[in-house]
C-alpha cells in the first residue's frame, strides 16, 4: 500500500466516522423524542383509565339507587 493509498483510506475512514457520528446523534435525538411521546401517551392512558373507572363507579351507584 502506497502512502497515497493509505492517505485515501484514512480520509475515507474519517468521512465514515463523521457520518456515523451524525447518524448516532440523529438516533439519540429520535430516542429522546420517542421517550417524550411514550411519557405523554402513558399519561393520556392513565387519564382515560381514571375517567372510565369513574364512569363505572357512577353507573354502579345509579344501579344501586
Amino acid at each position: 500500500m502506497t502512502i497515497e493509498q493509505l492517505e485515501q483510506r484514512i480520509n475515507e475512514l474519517i468521512k465514515l466516522c463523521d457520518h456515523l457520528k451524525a447518524e448516532n446523534q440523529a438516533l439519540r435525538n429520535q430516542i429522546t423524542e420517542l421517550d417524550s411521546e411514550q411519557t405523554r401517551l402513558i399519561r393520556l392512558t392513565e387519564l382515560a383509565r381514571n375517567r372510565i373507572e369513574d364512569m363505572i363507579m357512577r353507573l354502579k351507584s345509579m344501579e344501586q339507587a
